[in-house]
């Protein structure tokens, strides 16, 4: 039997760093579309549902992606200070699946192949693991805000590639089941499989930078393809 699977997508209309960013042009369409365009190319994927408090992205959605479920953000979630797992939890009210993925609309190099390997990972790895979140190979000299290394000894000088990697959760993917969700109030469970992701993949627009080299990777990538 096919598993259900749900794409939730949460989406802001204010941004403070970057203001508009969610549906302001990317490479020559609005950064919220790629998101979407990459999730309908996933095959697992047989629901995306936007949470969205911006009447510009209902608009855009509704004249675009018809196909797409929306849900117009209640009052008591919005703002800066509700924790996301809070407007996942009332999103996963809205629609019945056996797994839900989270993503963002500010991680427009996301490719369909790396999310469907994601999905397929989690299923495969169930009960061992019970949820998957993306993250990033960090293999450069860290230190700690006390000025201690983390992950290397700085009078045996490695080169980079032969540090032992640390892993950044990016935020690009996250896969759970909803009684992980309801039981913990998070999306990562007591067994949470990291799944590396590319570092080109995971690039997150955060701030005006980010959305400028994001639009300059899509441009190139565009002509590479």
């Amino acid at each position: 039997m096919k598993l259900k699977i749900a794409a939730l997508v949460p989406m802001r209309h204010h941004s403070v760093r970057v203001p508009g960013k969610n549906y302001r042009d990317l490479a020559g369409k609005p950064l919220f579309h790629r998101i979407i365009n990459t999730l309908q190319d996933v095959p697992e994927v047989d629901d995306i549902l936007v949470d969205t408090d911006s009447p510009v992205i209902l608009e855009g959605l509704s004249e675009n992606f018809p196909e797409v479920k929306t849900i117009s953000r209640p009052e008591n979630l919005r703002g800066d200070l509700v924790p996301m797992n809070e407007i996942l939890i009332h999103d996963t009210g809205e629609i019945d699946a056996d797994y839900y993925l989270q993503t963002h609309s500010t991680n427009p190099l996301l490719r369909a192949e790396t999310i469907s390997s994601a999905i397929q990972t989690l299923i495969e790895a169930f009960p061992e693991f019970d949820s998957l979140f993306g993250v990033t190979r960090l293999q450069t000299r860290l230190w700690d805000q006390f000025g201690k290394p983390i992950n290397h000894n700085p009078d045996v000088l490695l080169r980079t590639q032969d540090l032992p990697p640390v892993y950044e959760e990016n935020s690009c993917i996250y896969i759970f089941k909803k009684e992980t969700l309801l039981g913990r109030r998070n999306r990562l469970g007591e067994r949470p499989l990291m799944f590396e992701i590319p570092a080109i993949e995971a690039w997150d627009i955060d701030e005006e930078l980010d959305f400028i080299i994001a639009d300059t990777l899509c441009r190139y990538l565009s002509k590479e393809s």
